[in-house]
């Protein structure tokens, strides 16, 4: 028989507390009802003695402390899926908000997933092709990696984010197994709008799954959204065999909405008043990614965040770049210059980019020819810095082809349209380009052959 409990002791933001109660159990989902408003879905986030507290998904407005009934369903927040749920577009709690009606499904999936045993790993290898030079030619997803995005406030990562979903996709036969699980948290009416419209004049809505919590939307969903985003990944990749791409953003907001949940909680708070379990919460997400033994699927993930005045020690991307393996960094000098997308590669690294490039994945010439385009750059910083202070015309011959080598990297590698999609021979055969630009006796980090190959003798 089902207990309700018709009185609450406190309402605090958008936590319930309940006394007297039985049986709860940790994450257990409630249903609440309202009067006149009708019902509302709630977790358990904290137990004490008989002591309940309970995060209430639609937020707390116009609830009493005595006209509410409260009752427990036994179990944590399940949510149906099928293969349907490629082209739909659902809000941060998963329920439809396309207008084609609801998921039909004999199963219901825990949103609560855990992450990947380790002992369960496969090394991730093979890469995603995003079409854009800057990533697939120094910065490669690798498939099964965790590759954040690290943005500021008025940078172009949604444009970025959405171009990845339109270009995104692998080689060989498995490409038409490919799907993007995109979970958008915070975002404003007018983004979704722009993501959603993107996605279906590039015709790839039919592969494309969206969660949407929007600025307006109440803050417990953010929990919420980016654990259902995941375990329909999940659900595609380890009992579909597919191979799923999930992009988040913005994970900021993400940890905004854990604060202020963590300080209605009056738990004790760590760096800037974010909770201490933080590091935790992230790992319990960004660890749900990789590839499993025995199963035909991966999970790839890009967590997009802006850093809160550009600062990349604020514990937002400082814990995030601790559990990822690696991080692709957005430059506002470089928008200034009016260049898009405005990847830094320099800050920027993927930590398994040497174990999925090269022969047999991209060509055999992409390791060595990234290692000389990042050494090379990383030079042109130096000659510009030389440069300020005595003059480009006082530059050796040496260093003014640096200077210039610097002007076509920018120009004509790192920019490209929002609508350009390179293939990863096309993005190579630039790098060789920019290369031409410097004395042969500069080329230090490629195989001889390689180079008499691509460049001539």
């Amino acid at each position: 028989m089902k207990v309700k409990y018709i009185k609450l002791e406190q309402v605090e933001g958008p936590l319930i507390v309940l006394q007297d109660v039985k049986e709860a159990a940790y994450d257990e989902i409630v249903e609440i009802e309202v009067p006149g408003r009708g019902m509302r879905m709630g977790k358990v986030v904290e137990i004490s003695g008989d002591k309940v507290i309970i995060q209430v998904f639609e937020g707390t407005s116009g609830i009493s402390l005595n006209k509410v009934s409260v009752s427990f369903t036994g179990s944590p927040m399940r949510i149906p899926l099928s293969k349907e749920i490629l082209g739909r577009i659902f809000n941060g709690i998963a329920k439809p908000i396309d207008g084609a009606g609801e998921i039909y499904s004999e199963k219901t999936y825990d949103i609560n997933g855990r992450p990947i045993n380790p002992v369960a790993r496969l090394y991730p290898r093979n890469f995603i092709r995003t079409g854009i030079s800057a990533i697939d030619g120094l910065i490669t997803l690798i498939r099964g990696q965790k590759l954040p995005i690290f943005s500021g406030d008025g940078l172009p990562h949604n444009e970025l984010a959405a171009q990845i979903v339109r270009q995104a996709g692998i080689s060989g036969e498995e490409s038409k197994n490919f799907a993007v699980v995109f979970a958008a948290m915070g975002i404003k009416h007018d983004e979704a709008d722009f993501f959603v419209k993107s996605f279906e004049e590039a015709g790839v809505m039919d592969r494309v799954v969206m969660f949407l919590n929007l600025a307006d939307d109440p803050v417990v969903e953010r929990i919420i959204t980016p654990r259902c985003a995941l375990t329909a990944a999940e659900y595609l990749a380890f009992e579909r065999g597919m191979h799923v791409l999930v992009i988040m953003t913005d994970m900021t907001s993400y940890c905004d909405a854990l604060r202020e949940i963590s300080s209605a909680r009056e738990e004790v708070p760590s760096r800037k008043g974010y909770p201490g379990y933080m590091y935790s919460d992230l790992a319990t997400l960004y660890e749900r990614a990789g590839i499993i033994k025995n199963s035909g699927g991966s999970i790839t993930q890009i967590p997009i965040l802006t850093m809160p005045n550009d600062d990349i020690t604020h514990p937002i991307p400082d814990l995030t770049g601790y559990i990822t393996e690696g991080q692709i960094v957005l430059s506002r000098s470089l928008y200034q210059l009016g260049i898009y997308p405005p990847i830094d590669v320099l800050p920027s690294l993927s930590r398994l980019m040497k174990d999925g490039i090269g022969a047999g994945y991209t060509r055999e010439d992409h390791p060595d020819l990234a290692n000389q385009i990042f050494a090379a750059y990383s030079r042109v910083q130096e000659v510009r810095a030389l440069a300020q202070v005595i003059g480009e015309e006082e530059l050796s011959e040496t260093d003014k082809c640096y200077m210039e080598f610097g002007r076509r990297f920018e120009r004509i590698f790192l920019s490209q349209k929002f609508d350009e999609n390179r293939s990863i021979e096309k993005t190579l055969d630039i790098m060789w380009e920019l290369l031409k630009v410097l004395p042969r006796s500069e080329i230090t980090r490629i195989d001889p052959a390689l180079v008499n190959k691509y460049l001539g003798k």
